[in-house]
């Protein structure tokens, strides 16, 4: 009988800690509400998302691995930021078609109150099932343009021929674009190059996954690291660091303040609301 209380007592706790274990994360830091946050009313500026269209976390050479993709808050975070400030948002990926969503990132144990909204969103669903190909859009047409992370941006973004032609491509358009990245989507911006044939984030403060996260979270089979990257690329690193960097978070803005960019996943809402901020103060 006393070991039958014991077991009932050990399966309350379970359950106790299993429904605040999303608030315990939370109050260390992910997912944090960005503290100066406010509401922006700016219609007719436009916004475009891009995301990866890899799925497999595999190792070089192999083509089988474990499911991933988009870390579903560092696309929902930023769309809705948008979205909600009267902007249109645009959703592209490398490939087009269907995006590849990280199932583990819309977990209860860590999804966003921007995931739940997205799981509840059919027209944002429809834009994820049928996104656009990046070879179809005019980027130049965009006032904002975000490269959402997660581990499947790893394998395309930083390869991407197009990507780069077109980032370069709008950083020189009459819109002037504020260019945002957050966690692994800085890799976007490593080839863009200036009217020079220099790269464009050269000198510029930028921020993105540290090594140091990387590492922590034991997923090293991918090809490109953001920070290592971003340093190659003659950017000026920036991060916050942690005793895990899980926790960590870090939005770097550039002097001219035309690449606004996150380190991981939780820096998407001060990340978007620093460049909605930037957009308020134009013309």
């Amino acid at each position: 009988m006393k070991a039958v209380r014991v077991f009932g007592v050990l399966i309350g706790l379970i359950v106790i800690l299993a429904v605040a274990f999303p608030t315990i994360l939370h109050s260390l830091g992910v997912h944090p509400v960005y503290a100066d946050a406010k509401a922006y009313e700016l219609p007719d500026r436009k916004a475009l998302i891009i995301t990866t269209s890899h799925g497999v976390l595999n190792a070089p050479g192999e083509t089988t691995g474990d499911p991933t993709g988009v870390m579903a808050s560092e696309f929902t975070v930023a769309y809705y930021q948008f979205l909600d400030s009267g902007m249109s948002v645009d959703l592209a990926s490398i490939k087009g078609g269907e995006i590849p969503v990280d199932p583990q990132t819309l977990s209860r144990m860590i999804r966003s109150p921007e995931d739940e909204r997205y799981l509840e969103d059919t027209v944002l669903q429809g834009k994820v099932e049928a996104s656009l190909r990046i070879d179809d859009v005019d980027f130049t047409q965009y006032d904002v343009i975000w490269l959402a992370g997660g581990w499947g941006a790893a394998y395309d973004l930083g390869y991407s021929e197009v990507l780069a032609q077109k980032v370069s491509s709008a950083f020189y358009s009459d819109k002037e674009p504020v260019i945002g990245s957050v966690c692994h989507g800085a890799l976007g911006l490593i080839r863009a190059q200036d009217r020079n044939g220099e790269l464009l984030i050269a000198g510029r403060k930028v921020t993105g996954v540290s090594d140091k996260q990387v590492k922590e979270l034991g997923i090293d089979v991918t090809s490109m690291h953001p920070e290592t990257e971003l340093r190659n690329a003659g950017g000026l690193y920036e991060k916050q660091e942690r005793f895990l960097d899980f926790f960590a978070t870090h939005t770097a803005v550039d002097d001219e303040q035309r690449f606004v960019t996150g380190q991981n996943q939780n820096s998407s809402h001060e990340t978007a609301q620093k460049i909605l901020a930037i957009l308020d103060q134009r013309p």
